[in-house]
């Protein structure tokens, strides 16, 4: 395993994620259900959503370098700008009205709850994309999968168990502008490997 590329992988993805939506909705269902349901069905929906990230990334590493290059670039660029330039106040209204709604009843009803709603909420998220590149640029499928499905988990307990606390500390504003600088910089990085 390259360690270099699993904490790359997780601290880009740990990053990413914090401000997203789906954060925010394990906040709001962690806060009205039992915490370690809603962390339990939100990390099993994330390893659903890594394998499928990292399943397509396999399949983009067979097209030409270049190819791969580009369209890598282009995904970064993109993530860069969603975190940059899309209020914050937008990602927290949609992830209060996904995690919204009855989550009382059953351990396994509100782990249930909030595995549906992960599952959902992260089809063709910003950390779905950046596994796939991940995987894409460095051929390193099951590294990519382990440090960005615990990257998620890790967020989705910090949701879960702590969330209202954690965003009273770090403004989900410095969290965004840091994820879509580290997104700006990889970009670059691409776009110079194109270039030499």
């Amino acid at each position: 395993m390259n360690l270099g590329l699993f904490f790359t992988v997780f601290g880009v993805m740990f990053v990413a994620e914090l401000p997203d939506k789906t954060m925010i909705a394990t906040v709001v269902m962690g806060s009205r259900a039992r915490a370690s349901a809603v962390w339990i069905g939100a990390s099993c929906a994330f390893l659903v959503h890594m394998a499928l990230a990292s399943l397509a990334g396999h399949f983009l590493s067979l097209l030409p370098q270049h190819a791969v290059e580009a369209v890598v670039t282009v995904l970064f660029l993109a993530g860069a700008a969603f975190l940059l330039f899309v209020p914050e106040k937008e990602q927290e209204e949609k992830g209060e009205a996904e995690g919204q709604g009855e989550h009382q009843g059953t351990y396994l009803k509100m782990a249930a709850t909030a595995f549906g709603v992960i599952l959902i909420g992260e089809f063709g998220d910003l950390t779905q994309i950046l596994a796939a590149n991940f995987v894409a640029r460095s051929h390193e499928v099951l590294t990519v999968f382990v440090a960005g499905s615990l990257a998620l988990i890790s967020v989705a307990a910090l949701g879960a168990f702590g969330g209202r606390a954690l965003l009273k500390v770090l403004p989900v504003a410095k969290i965004r502008r840091a994820g879509g600088i580290i997104l700006l910089f990889f970009a670059a990085y691409e776009i110079y490997s194109i270039a030499k």
